[in-house]
């Protein structure tokens, strides 16, 4: 018999009632170091002081009212944004995959309103995600995701990763965007370095195409800069965010650029539920905290002390880890064993990691972790692959 949750997870027997900080407690008592985030989603970890109190705050006053009218939080969320970004403009949605559909409709409308309506296909790469709604998984349009599911969505051409000559051949007439992860979390924590993002940015100046960079996982200072394409130099047309800009409140946002949004007018796109009050100050709290100098620098060095400490944990445990990859608090330690038994030990050394492709795990803990908890979760990540070697 079918249960009464949607059998779509194959869910670890774990059952969280509590988090602090860095820290996640089972039902039975257990204390799990949270090298997860919920999926990168709890920027400042759980129950940080400033997002309760600003969640409390606005739940005694104004939860919702609807897009149909004017709200103070969203204004103000935007212009934080905008004032700290590229964009010009921002639609904000409930996740990332809300902000897929929108990149997608906007880059489509942009080149409609252009007259030059035959542009709708969108490049996207090999072991990318761009969530799960019609369009996101046509997007990425791995087997996995779309077995089933058919008939695709049309428009999308999935090239390989990493693989220029390929991208400048697949640019014709009908193409009218680039999408794009800065780092794939997914695919198996896969950077772009710099200089292939100026490129990407490069070629689509030169064959006059949209860039639409997909940050819902690698933005909000997860990277040690608030988004990840800024490492680079380069600004795009449209950025899909979401994940920590909500600090485990559902948000997510679309910004774009005046000129790349400006097919999007009244009645071309809505949301019931996104950018309400409540979200919008949780966010604005978010921005509060991760948005400035000393937080980011702040990510940035306890990046570096958890990569060095990884790079020892492979060099001591060369029959379970083969590399460390990825930038910031985005790390991935590529596994020799399955990187599903690597998880379960993880499990039961008491720390969370969470899979991905290419048989890596993925180390995204909060951004405010302390250097004790991550020497504690190299002692329990090493207490893992012992155990694991032992078996």
């Amino acid at each position: 018999m079918i249960p009464s949750v949607l059998p779509t997870y194959n869910r670890a027997p774990l059952s969280f009632v509590k988090g602090e900080g860095s820290w996640l407690i089972e039902a039975d008592g257990r204390r799990f170091l949270d090298l997860g985030a919920g999926i990168a989603v709890n920027a400042l970890g759980h129950a940080h002081p400033a997002l309760v109190d600003a969640i409390t705050r606005q739940a005694q006053n104004l939860w919702h009212v609807s897009n149909l009218y004017r709200i103070p939080e969203q204004q103000a969320l935007a212009d934080r944004l905008v004032a700290a970004s590229f964009a010009d403009t921002v639609f904000f949605t409930n996740s990332g995959t809300e902000s897929c559909e929108l990149a997608v409709k906007m880059a489509r409308k942009y080149w409609f309103d252009k007259g030059q309506p035959q542009k709708t296909d969108i490049i996207t790469f090999e072991g990318s995600f761009h969530g799960r709604s019609a369009a996101g998984i046509a997007a990425a349009g791995s087997e996995k995701m779309t077995r089933g599911f058919g008939p695709l969505l049309p428009g999308f051409r999935h090239l390989p990763w990493n693989d220029p000559d390929a991208l400048r051949a697949a640019i014709t007439d009908t193409v009218g965007a680039i999408l794009i992860e800065p780092v794939q979390g997914e695919g198996g924590i896969r950077p772009l370095s710099d200089q292939q993002l100026k490129d990407i940015r490069a070629l689509c100046d030169e064959h006059d195409l949209l860039l639409i960079l997909d940050e819902v996982q690698c933005g909000v200072g997860r990277s040690g800069r608030l988004f990840a394409h800024e490492w680079a130099g380069i600004t795009p047309d449209i950025m899909m965010v979401a994940k920590g800009i909500g600090g485990g409140f559902p948000l997510g946002a679309v910004l774009a650029t005046e000129d790349a949004a400006s097919g999007m007018t009244a009645g071309t796109h809505g949301s019931t539920y996104g950018g309400n009050p409540l979200a919008c100050a949780v966010g604005c709290a978010v921005m509060d905290v991760v948005a400035t100098p000393d937080f980011l620098a702040d990510v940035n060095r306890k990046a570096g002390q958890l990569r060095q400490a990884l790079e020892g944990l492979v060099a001591s445990h060369p029959d379970t880890f083969e590399e460390v990859r990825g930038v910031g608090l985005m790390l991935g330690l590529k596994c020799r064993a399955p990187n599903g038994d690597v998880v379960n030990a993880a499990y039961e050394a008491e720390v969370i990691t969470v899979p991905a492709a290419d048989n890596v795990i993925r180390l995204l803990p909060p951004l405010t972790i302390s250097a004790d908890e991550i020497a504690e979760a190299i002692t329990r990540l090493d207490r893992a692959a012992t155990s694991l070697e032992a078996a």
